[in-house]
């Protein structure tokens, strides 16, 4: 017997106004799978990610996360699981520390348990002679670090991505595609949205792209590289309808010679 989805949607539907924006999309994921969820802009992946967070109840069919329903349990939800939204607004007026002791008390975690954690989290991410500053004065990679340690701090069973790697440095790009590898290594399930082919193609176990709100393509790298023999940036471009790139890329490079 299958062991039960730790994400599941049935006919995942989502309106903005008179745009349908999903329009029906079905999946299961199981634990210790680092699934990367990919598309063009505009093609409903970080609504995806929103639904399954609890953060739009409006929409129709099913969501489940840890088998439980996001529409009548998303605080339960919010308890186990962990998020790195694409555009997140701190509280600039905190320190790193402020921060996370707010984040931590918000998952009932032990004041101590939260001041010892965060400074083990934010040495590891290079970020100790920042620990007291005001976030004011940080750059967009720093303020990435603290949003992806607040999303771990409490060691969360499944964990959303929504743009990780968005403004780091190339040490700490490694950084983090290390720690999303070992923590589906530790059975956590990892549910990855990124317009990093690369990244996408190195770090999941499976792929699934989505365009125009619809799944168009799922399967491991070599699944979908055996039904079309490129890249994954390739297959990508050819799924959503977007070749030639090379040739507009060309006419970028006269009009800026001429």
């Amino acid at each position: 017997m299958n062991p039960t989805p730790v994400i599941q949607l049935q006919n995942l539907q989502k309106s903005y106004g008179s745009s349908l924006v999903l329009k029906g999309i079905n999946l299961s994921v199981s634990a210790g799978q680092v699934v990367g969820y990919i598309g063009p802009n505009g093609a409903g992946k970080s609504t995806t990610i929103k639904i399954l967070m609890g953060m739009l109840p409006d929409y129709s069919g099913e969501a489940t996360v840890l088998d439980m329903d996001v529409k009548t349990n998303s605080l339960a939800i919010k308890r186990r699981v962990g998020y790195v939204p694409e555009n997140a607004a701190l509280y600039d007026t905190l320190t790193p520390m402020e921060y996370l002791q707010f984040i931590g008390q918000l998952y009932e975690l032990e004041p101590t348990h939260i001041e010892r954690k965060a400074l083990d989290l934010l040495r590891l991410f290079q970020l100790s002679d920042h620990t007291n500053a005001r976030m004011t004065t940080f750059s967009k990679g720093m303020r990435q670090k603290v949003l992806l340690i607040s999303g771990l701090l409490h060691n969360p069973d499944v964990i959303f991505l929504d743009e990780p790697l968005s403004g780091l440095d190339a040490n700490a790009v490694v950084l983090v595609k290390e720690i999303i590898r070992q923590l589906a290594n530790d059975g956590k399930t990892i549910f990855y949205s990124s317009h990093l082919m690369d990244v996408v193609e190195k770090i999941s176990d499976r792929i699934i792209i989505i365009n125009q709100g619809q799944v168009i393509a799922d399967g491991t790298f070599a699944e979908l590289q055996h039904q079309r023999p490129e890249s994954l940036e390739q297959l990508f471009s050819q799924l959503t309808g977007n070749e030639g790139q090379t040739s507009v890329a060309e006419e970028f490079i006269h009009t800026l010679k001429n």
